[in-house]
């Protein structure tokens, strides 16, 4: 999906930049979000040659009081054994083995729609969201670059927040579509992590994240990542992370970089600068 690592460490930087006061176009009722950056992993997934992966996404995000939308539109480049899946981009393909040839082009979309504050204690700071999201068999899995079937996601996410410290974890469930000739199971996926805001500027975080193996006999996927966000103005932000595996199952390393701007921000800066 994203994988799950490309928005986890998202959500907790929107979230905490709502609580510590800066998301003032969320106030208005007029939340909306542009990303886009690049992803390069590679590893053995359980095979004997490497995969290696480029992703980049383009993702919209609009909030609506206390419901979000996310629309994710990604570009993928594969470089793997002939007859290799990308059954979720950047986690867990299946390898293929043939000769090692490259393949390319729209990857699966991704639509996200999240709840915020079904469960609120400000005395605590303590919050927890509900998202429902959709990946739609939109890659072509001739080349293998998708499974050609829908999967569904029911995910819940718990913050707490300190002063200068937000702590964040995930549960959820995966229902995986079945593609002809290849059995996937659904899976159960978590993280926990959380995110320092070092300066007015500058935010640090680190996660773990744990997804069952959606193949039989593959070891389940554990990774650990990192990421460090910087302020670049007041509608722009720049996000690097790196990531590795723990398990067979796992990517070996990776790493990424997303720039994201607030539109509204910029509408209203655009207005005042007139």
């Amino acid at each position: 999906m994203k994988t799950d690592r490309r928005i986890t460490a998202t959500v907790t930087i929107a979230a905490f930049v709502l609580m510590s006061g800066d998301g003032v176009a969320q106030e208005a009722g007029a939340d909306l979000r542009f990303s886009t950056g690049i992803e390069y992993s590679t590893g053995e997934y359980g095979g004997t040659d490497d995969i290696e992966e480029l992703y980049v996404p383009f993702t919209f995000r609009a909030g609506f009081d206390r419901i979000g939308l996310r629309f994710t539109v990604p570009y993928l480049s594969v470089t793997a054994p002939e007859d290799t899946i990308i059954t979720d981009p950047g986690a867990e393909p299946l390898p293929g083995s043939g000769a090692t040839a490259t393949e390319s082009g729209l990857g699966d979309v991704i639509a996200a729609l999240t709840l915020y504050d079904i469960y609120v204690s400000d005395d605590a700071g303590f919050v927890i969201d509900a998202t429902g999201k959709i990946k739609f068999a939109t890659a072509d899995e001739a080349k293998g670059l998708g499974t050609g079937e829908n999967d569904y996601t029911l995910q819940f996410d718990a913050f707490r927040f300190f002063d200068r410290l937000s702590l964040h974890g995930t549960a959820g469930y995966r229902l995986r579509g079945d593609p002809p000739g290849l059995e996937l199971n659904d899976v159960f996926l978590a993280s926990v992590g959380g995110a320092f805001l070092a300066s007015d500027n500058t935010m640090l975080g680190m996660y773990f994240d744990y997804r069952e193996s959606a193949i039989s006999g593959m070891d389940d996927i554990q990774e650990l990542s990192g990421f460090a966000s910087f302020r670049l103005g007041r509608a722009w932000r720049m996000e690097l992370y790196a990531f590795t595996g723990l398990t067979d199952s796992s990517t070996d390393f990776g790493g990424g970089l997303l720039f994201s701007t607030d539109l509204s921000q910029l509408r209203v800066s655009d207005r005042q600068d007139y």
